[in-house]
């Protein structure tokens, strides 16, 4: 946002999706957050990142000047969840999934393909990714 921090990604994302968690909600002070779940080799950062919003042992980089959020590294995951907005390709943007639809605002809907009341089982998301992979195209 204000080039202090960059990111250079390297992959392209395996999902892409809009999380309702009242959490994401107040750190993205909107109905929702976008994310781009790309592979954690496939993302960069360049420059220094400051850790905010702890929740759990999950990471949480923000830029130390601007203070926008970057993106997320759960713990323990190969990924890396980028906001997608930050990019020139648009379709990174829209959601394929959907999660914690149980704390989503009343009048918040989107395009996602697939909802979850709170998050996909882990062994739902290798067809999700290889769904997503074959409309991706």
């Amino acid at each position: 946002m204000c080039g202090q921090v960059k990111l250079r990604v390297s992959k392209p994302p395996v999902i892409t999706g809009a999380c309702h968690c009242t959490g994401c909600q107040k750190l993205s002070a909107s109905a929702f957050s976008l994310t781009a779940i790309i592979p954690a080799d496939g993302v960069e950062v360049i420059g220094q990142t400051a850790i905010g919003a702890l929740h759990g042992e999950s990471k949480y980089e923000y830029c130390p000047n601007c203070l926008n959020w970057l993106l997320t590294r759960p713990a323990g995951m190969p990924f890396a969840n980028v906001r997608p907005t930050m990019f020139d390709v648009p379709a990174w943007s829209t959601p394929f999934m959907e999660t914690c639809v149980e704390e989503r605002l009343p009048w918040a809907r989107t395009s996602a393909k697939h909802s979850f009341p709170k998050y996909p089982a882990a062994d739902q998301y290798g067809p999700l990714m290889a769904e997503y992979a074959a409309q991706a195209g």
